[in-house]
């Protein structure tokens, strides 16, 4: 006696189409990265080398010194005075909620700088965290 075997289906996946669409993920991914974080000014931060990344957008504060020695301050690209930056940046954490702040000094900031800008932090009870670039 002679048992019959059904024929089998074996399904197949076609893969071609999956690196069409992988390469144009990879391309979506790149420029996304890119514009992540939109409200950051370019600065030659410090280097170290070890730095931590974070996926969320925080409030940003960047310090560019100028040439004649004089201080901009910014928060997420708006431009505000030293005298304004306590009051202009307890108003941008109230409002989005987040009281922790990117802050961005120069590689040639002078330390006096930083302490006066981290004081403003500390008087607002705000978690401060400093950018580098990794080395």
């Amino acid at each position: 006696m002679r048992v019959r075997r059904n024929k089998r289906f074996h399904a197949e996946i076609a893969a071609s189409a999956l690196s069409d669409i992988m390469f144009f993920l990879l391309l979506f991914f790149l420029i996304i990265s890119t514009l992540a974080n939109p409200n950051v000014i370019k600065l030659m931060l410090p280097k170290a080398r070890t730095t931590a990344t974070t996926d969320k957008a925080h409030t940003s504060v960047s310090v560019v010194v100028m040439e004649d020695e004089t201080k901009q301050y910014f928060i997420d690209k708006v431009p505000v005075t030293y005298e304004e930056l306590e009051s202009k940046l307890a108003e941008q954490v109230k409002k989005t909620g987040d009281n922790t702040v990117i802050v961005r000094f120069p590689y040639n900031c002078l330390a006096q700088d930083m302490v006066d800008l981290l004081q403003v932090g500390e008087r607002l009870k705000l978690k401060f965290v400093i950018a580098v670039s990794k080395q």
